[in-house]
């Protein structure tokens, strides 16, 4: 299978496919053919699409090594098993499938010896990974049948380490689950259908070296590993020393300082003084001056590198041209022919696109056109974060918000907003002038609540929306969150596509006359607040003469609560009422919330409320002045909702304590469990028909108005509930059961976190457990869950009990065997 464009290694692979990249100087297609032939394969069907001729016009017939080969040719794309659907005329018995531009020395023959010995449609080469995020996972059971596929999984649901190689044993009758002419993916359909027909698949775990050479960094590290001899490929030259390979006519001055492990391809010449560093690949006919410097680094052919020229941890393109002094930092990337002018400075990540010319003496901090720096990932738990003008610069800003309107038509409207801080105003307006750039209109809400405008854009012809806020926990941080059409955070397939289009730079631009308008929506708050009234009976409350506290903590909350509480005919006394940016940057919840407590004793008030600055999350004081925890919070309008909607059913995150699911079970409502990030929270409270969904943080959402948290639709349910119940806040408080939670927090590099979450699942065979996010084990008298972090290199333990120093034991027991796990 050699149809792939490879756009995660551009600009490598922008003028040449990607099974033509060269790895120690042969192409990856070329190692994939020796590896066939080496196992008895000699009749191969290659299938091709981009840049097909570079490989047809390379390989030929393959009679040159050895094979047999004819071309599929893809006119549009058909997925990876509808590219072997259309080569069907050439498979009319058993055959193997392999990509082309995959490093490996798997065994074929020991995987074909595994099918035959199993008999099934299809047998499946898997193979252990440390990171196996951006894989496709295939769960098997012991006698390596295949019980499930789970493609590109969150940390949440890696319940193994084994990942699809993408290396197939097939019998012709797989082309009954193959449609002719439709795209159609292997691993997300053809094999999911065979197993939900019967068939028999199973997967053999290779014991060889894979690399799926997908980044940039997966290009040096393969490298890497051929000259540490992980894995056995072909390299062509004389192996001058273990580990040093010198190709033919190839000139290395005396006085050169050659580390190794290295290869120097044909007709290289090395000039004096040179510095050759461990881990260098050269390409044919290279030229080095005098006194150069490189370290893991590949050159590729025809390239000319200067005198006193320092390249650390590089990739050149072919025929490329660096004068006398350039200096290349770790992660630089150039196309081919790129020319690079003397005393130049290209700086860490840099990626530069074939055919570009770097002035003499240029500092170069930021990629020239159409590519970017690579990253773990941008978005976190709420969003893109990072400190404001300085990690989310506005630069960012604009390219982020290009990618994102690069998803939509032109023409199409979304949703701006922010909150009152200088840094939101100023990266709101750069995510606008992307989105116009795009041709996409804009309807800015300007400062305004999450909640409105999330209810802005459901209300509206907007098919998304953004806002621009403080981080809470960092008043010197930001964070970009994004909406879709039915103004919930977008999901993480949506957040992967914004990723690859921005580290792409694949942006649309369009014409002067289709740049995108900005509109200011007239009436949103009056609009906002009537739904919500409409959506809740408040009939009892307002009989009941109300006496309430409430903090607007200074943000736009301000704006939304006036016409509000005109609705809910209250006495409310205001504390911290006007928008103020200064104030929004020293705010404490706690330290609110104390001082509400204090006011609702001294005033004798029903209620007390802490809205925070962005609108989505309240701190309820009861009327005795009580601060209620986040948990009691949940536990109380659990109960509220519960008994005033008999049967309905509720959202709650796995980690939620079983108090709750004890008043679930006397009410007989249901629970839809789902994942503790806020986006799969209220992607269950849209689709799933619930009456209430709740977070552990204080955000509660009521879908019947909007599925997302909003601190006033929050105080307004709770207190027509309560009013309609008759019942004091203070006494259902008091009723609650102890809540006996513990946390611990367990260092996991990335690379064990598969396998971390693959040995706990094998270790907990047997036992109950809750696979909805991480692992969550059901004890006689509580549970343990345990979460791989998906910011951090940490793993969470969670761990309830019926009491805090049992709660805090059981978490230890779990902490203490993942370290065991780790050591």
């Amino acid at each position: 299978m050699a149809g792939g464009e490879g756009t995660r290694l551009r600009p490598l692979t922008s003028n040449q496919p990607k099974p033509m990249l060269p790895m120690v100087n042969i192409p990856m297609m070329e190692h994939v053919v020796n590896l066939l032939r080496q196992h008895g394969f000699e009749d191969v069907v290659v299938t091709v699409a981009f840049m097909a001729n570079a490989i047809r016009t390379y390989f030929g017939d393959g009679s040159e090594f050895g094979v047999r080969m004819v071309y599929a040719t893809e006119s549009t794309p058909l997925g990876t098993a509808g590219s072997v659907r259309n080569a069907r005329d050439e498979l009319d018995e058993r055959f193997l499938v392999i990509s082309g531009d995959v490093l490996t020395d798997i065994d074929l023959t020991q995987v074909v010896d595994f099918h035959d010995r199993r008999g099934g449609l299809a047998t499946l080469a898997l193979k252990a990974v440390d990171n196996p995020l951006e894989f496709g996972i295939v769960i098997t059971r012991e006698d390596g049948s295949i019980e499930r596929f789970l493609e590109k999984p969150t940390w949440g649901q890696v319940f193994s380490d084994t990942i699809n190689t993408g290396i197939y044993v097939l019998e012709p009758e797989i082309f009954d689950f193959i449609p002719e002419g439709q795209p159609v993916d292997f691993s997300g359909e053809a094999f999911p259908d065979a197993l939900a027909a019967g068939k028999a698949l199973y997967g053999y775990v290779a014991d060889g070296y894979w690399e799926d050479v997908g980044t940039l960094e997966a290009y040096l590290k393969s490298h890497q590993d051929i000259l540490d001899q992980k894995v056995q490929v072909d390299v062509d030259g004389f192996q001058l020393r273990p580990g040093v390979w010198l190709g033919k006519g190839a000139e290395i001055d005396p006085s050169v300082e050659l580390e190794g492990p290295a290869v120097i391809g044909d007709n290289c010449v090395v000039g004096p003084g040179t510095r050759l560093g461990a881990y260098c690949t050269l390409g044919r006919n290279i030229r080095i001056g005098d006194n150069a410097v490189l370290q893991r680094s590949v050159v590729h052919d025809n390239t000319y590198l200067g005198s006193g020229v320092r390249i650390d941890g590089s990739v050149l393109g072919r025929g490329s041209d660096l004068r006398q002094g350039v200096r290349c930092e770790e992660g630089v990337v150039l196309g081919d022919q790129c020319f690079v002018g003397a005393q130049a400075e290209i700086r860490a990540g840099v990626k530069i696109y074939p055919f570009k010319t770097v002035e003499a003496g240029a500092i170069v901090n930021s990629s020239i056109v159409w590519e970017s720096r690579g990253a773990r990932s941008l978005f976190g738990r709420d969003g893109v974060r990072g400190l404001a003008n300085v990690d989310i610069s506005p630069e960012l800003a604009v390219r982020l918000s290009m990618a994102w309107a690069s998803t939509f038509e032109k023409g199409a409207t979304v949703t701006t907003s922010r909150d009152t801080s200088r840094a939101a105003r100023v990266l709101k307006r750069a995510l606008i002038v992307g989105c116009n750039a795009a041709g996409v209109n804009v309807d800015d809400l300007e400062a305004a609540t999450v909640p409105v405008t999330r209810f802005q854009i459901t209300s509206s012809a907007s098919k998304a929306g953004m806002t621009v806020r403080l981080d809470p926990d960092d008043p010197q941080s930001v964070v970009l969150r994004f909406f879709d059409k039915e103004g919930i955070d977008v999901d993480e397939t949506t957040q992967r596509k914004i990723e690859r289009l921005y580290h792409r730079e694949d942006f649309r631009r369009v014409l002067a006359r289709e740049i995108g308008d900005i509109r200011f929506p007239p009436r949103t708050l009056e609009h906002y607040t009537a739904a919500l009234i409409n959506s809740v009976d408040l009939s009892c409350a307002r009989e009941a003469d109300l006496k309430l506290v409430l903090d607007y903590s200074f943000g736009t909350t301000s704006f939304v609560m006036p016409n509000l509480l005109a609705k809910l005919e209250a006495e409310v006394l205001v504390v911290n009422p006007y928008a103020n940016t200064a104030s929004v940057l020293t705010f404490d919840r706690h330290a609110s919330a104390a001082r509400v407590s204090e006011l609702v004793r001294a005033s004798g008030a029903h209620l007390g409320a802490v809205l925070d600055p962005g609108g989505e999350f309240v701190a309820i004081v009861d009327d005795l002045g009580h601060a209620l925890s986040n948990d009691e919070a949940l536990l109380v309008l659990l109960t509220l909702v519960t008994e005033a909607h008999p049967g309905a059913r509720v959202a709650l995150p796995v980690a939620v304590s079983g108090a709750a699911e004890e008043i679930c079970r006397k009410a007989g409502t249901e629970i839809v469990w789902t994942k503790l990030s806020a986006s799969h929270l209220m992607e269950v409270a849209r689709s799933e028909h619930v009456a209430l969904a709740a977070s552990q943080s204080g955000g509660f959402i009521f879908p019947r108005f909007l599925p997302a948290y909003d601190a006033a639709a929050t105080l307004v349910n709770l207190l027509a509930l309560l009013t309609a119940t008759g019942r004091k806040l203070s006494e259902l408080v008091a009723q609650l059961p102890a809540v006996h939670i513990a946390h611990q927090a367990v260092h996991t590099p990335w690379d064990q976190k598969g396998m971390v979450m693959r040995t706990l699942v094998e270790r907990s065979h047997g036992r109950d457990l809750v696979l909805v996010d991480g692992v969550k084990v059901i004890e006689d008298d509580g549970w343990a869950l345990v979460l791989p972090d998906p910011e951090e290199p940490v793993t969470h333990v969670w761990a309830e009990a019926p009491s805090d120093s049992q709660a805090g034991a059981r978490a230890q027991e779990y902490a203490v065997r993942l370290e065991q796990l780790l050591r």
